[in-house]
């Protein structure tokens, strides 16, 4: 993190509380407590992938909008409706697999490795 704040990084917190959540709170909680500690958990695990891996995934997003010549998602969603890229159907299934599979990276890993 830059200045002017210090250590621990905002990362690092966030990676400190979900441990707590884990090691402390979900491992001696039962029930309702329990359920909304593993969310909780879960939630912080996917701010810490997205903040490891947010600006690499906002990039190479911006270069598969650009090699499909757009600039933003809505364009690319008129550009599907209107048909304008049926046929390139391969280069476009081939980005949207890549951006899902980039927001499974965050939102839950284990799930790549089931496909």
């Amino acid at each position: 993190m830059a200045a002017p704040h210090d250590a621990p990084t905002a990362a690092e917190l966030i990676t400190a509380v979900r441990e707590f959540l884990e090691r402390d709170v979900i491992a001696g909680a039962s029930g309702r407590l329990k359920f909304h500690g593993l969310v909780a958990a879960n939630l912080l695990g996917m701010v810490e992938r997205e903040l490891e891996l947010g600006s690499r995934h906002a990039a190479e997003h911006e270069d598969r909008l650009a090699e499909l010549g757009f600039t933003s998602d809505a364009e690319l969603a008129a550009a599907l409706r209107d048909g304008t890229l049926d046929d390139r159907y391969t280069q476009v299934r081939a980005a949207l697999l890549a951006s899902t599979a980039a927001k499974l990276e965050v939102a839950n890993p284990t799930y790549q490795a089931m496909a």
